[in-house]
């Protein structure tokens, strides 16, 4: 049997290049209605453009139907539609290749280069907690979401500023956001030297305020690296206090002691350099104009400042009917309030304070609070709805409907455990004996005759998705591709600005756990205990396991641990 895991983006790859020379024309399928007979399509329109009249030689067809290669799903036919290039994959194939190794398909699809290092710097976390603005607590989520996703692909990650204000550290425990703390300031001297000798000679130092050491020109600096780098022309002068000596002080000392050299592959063999490390300033968009003066002075006072700073900047967060300014603390308490409601509403009492769900009651919190922050691309502007006293688990865009159908996976899981235990079922068989042919992609429902009310046309029996294909093929199969893009930044582009793709988890997520939820909805997992139909049912088991590992490396990369209740 083949080895070696499954991916779309190999698959891709390999069916443009059968194509020959030119862009990519393929695509993969999402839809259930076009899955049923189809996975991937190259439209006409594209291959109109690629060969003339739209035919497509018959070598290249045959090259496309004999797909093969590393990575590469295997084919089980190519037909030509008025739609285009049809192709439709060996299923049960695939599902025994990608089922048979369930761990390869939780994890990243290509490792980070040997040596990566990534400083991210989140200015919000110096502002009080009584203080952070839904803005600023959107950056410092996308920060530790990226984090972690940088940690899971390989990537060396220093996290700075490292947290002095203990009511700061215990709020974002309360978010589950993993941060380093510390008790004292980075040492200025020899910052503080260098900026006395670049201060403005223009005006009275001595009528300055307890703090300020004075005004650096910053202007040629802009200038020098063209406007096109994306500086705001509006730049011309820092002030420097001694804080802001501090903040480069921390960034100046993580980027050259770097507490992991001993694990990186470095062509010197010492300590780090700077230019081997990019400097990612993750921040609000209000911090931005500050950030780029900081990001300026660095390099200006020291002269092993990275080359490579990028600055990613979250968009605004507004709030549908709240008047004035919510902070960040105001709304976790909204949002736990709503929980506790919405709990105390389907259990018919209120469980608020009792011990054995206090713990659930914060994660399903954070859980909401992060699906809504990090579900939209954190470039762009986001807009909250607080509206009603309580969350519901049936709103499927929520992360509460995420964490519902991970405590029904569980809940499954335990039945089928329990169910062993009392000898119903047998003990879960090695995975190379199942048969996921057994797997079907569809089932049809009964016949049914007569016409349409509306328009008159006669009725036919219908087919409806079982849905084991569509959460293998839009879940789990693409999910290893779909970690390295969440981890994937373009440092090397030209320009300050750089940007991330930290919304794609809870998007996947999200549509995960609808598919499963309609699945669930149909489908007996756990039948009756016949002999035969345990084939089926392992087979179907294997896959949900497969379902679990994605939901859980995904909860895992927003700082979510998986619930068995809710």
């Amino acid at each position: 049997m083949a080895t070696g895991r499954l991916g779309i983006e190999e698959t891709l790859g390999a069916l443009n290049a059968a194509l020959g020379p030119g862009g990519p024309v393929w695509f993969k399928e999402t839809r259930a209605r076009h899955l049923r007979a189809r996975d991937f399509l190259a439209p006409q329109r594209a291959l109109q453009a690629r060969f003339r009249d739209g035919e497509v030689p018959e070598c290249v067809f045959h090259a496309v139907a004999g797909l093969q290669g590393p990575g590469v799903a295997p084919v089980l036919r190519c037909a030509r539609t008025s739609a285009g290039l049809e192709l439709q994959l060996q299923r049960s194939a695939v599902f025994e290749r990608v089922l048979g190794a369930v761990a390869d398909y939780a994890a990243p699809a290509a490792p980070a280069a040997p040596g990566s290092r990534v400083l991210l710097h989140c200015p919000s976390l110096r502002a009080a907690p009584s203080a952070l603005r839904l803005s600023q607590l959107r950056a410092v989520l996308v920060a530790d979401h990226l984090a972690r996703a940088l940690h899971a692909h390989g990537v060396s990650v220093r996290l700075v500023p490292a947290v002095r204000d203990r009511h700061m550290s215990t709020f974002l425990q309360q978010l589950r956001v993993d941060w380093p703390v510390a008790s004292e300031r980075a040492a200025t001297e020899a910052l503080r030297s260098r900026t006395l000798a670049e201060l403005n000679p223009a005006g009275d130092r001595e009528a300055l305020p307890p703090g300020v050491l004075g005004n650096v020109y910053l202007k040629e600096l802009v200038e020098e690296r063209g406007r096109t780098a994306g500086y705001d022309p509006n730049l011309e002068n820092c002030l420097v206090t001694e804080d802001l000596l501090s903040v480069l002080a921390e960034l100046q000392a993580a980027v050259l002691h770097w507490p992991e050299v001993g694990s990186l592959d470095l062509a010197a063999g010492g300590a780090p350099d700077a230019d081997g490390c990019v400097v990612v300033h993750v921040v609000s968009c209000e911090e931005e104009f500050q950030q780029q003066k900081l990001d300026l002075l660095w390099r200006k006072l020291d002269d092993q400042a990275p080359l490579s700073q990028k600055h990613l900047v979250c968009g605004p967060v507004k709030v549908a009917g709240v008047p004035g300014t919510l902070t960040a603390p105001e709304y976790y308490k909204y949002r736990h309030a709503q929980v506790c409601n919405a709990s105390a509403l389907k259990h018919s009492r209120d469980l608020a304070q009792d011990p054995a769900w206090t713990e659930t009651f914060r994660v399903l919190s954070v859980a909401t609070i992060k699906f809504e922050m990090l579900s939209t691309a954190p470039q762009s502007q986001l807009l909250l709805t607080l509206a009603g006293s309580s969350v519901s688990t049936k709103g499927t865009k929520s992360g509460i409907f995420v964490m519902y159908n991970c405590a029904r996976l569980a809940t499954l899981f335990e039945g089928y455990k329990h169910s062993m235990e009392q000898g119903l079922y047998p003990t879960f068989p090695p995975v190379s004996s199942l048969d996921f042919s057994l797997l079907h992609d569809e089932v049809s429902a009964p016949p049914v005759t007569g016409t349409c009310r509306r328009c008159g046309l006669a009725l036919s029996k219908a087919f409806y998705p079982q849905g084991e294909w569509l959460l293998l093929f839009n879940s789990v199969l693409p999910f290893p591709d779909l970690l390295s893009q969440t981890a994937a930044l373009d440092h090397t582009a030209p320009g300050l600005h750089i940007t991330a793709r930290t919304e794609m988890v809870c998007k996947l997520l999200v549509q995960l756990s609808m598919d499963f939820s309609s699945y669930y909805n149909r489908v007996h997992i756990l039948g009756e205990p016949r002999p035969h139909l345990f084939g089926q049912m392992f087979a179907r088991l294997q896959l949900l396991r497969a379902v679990c590992e994605v939901l859980h490396t995904g909860l895992a990369m927003l700082g979510l641990p998986p619930l068995s209740h809710i």
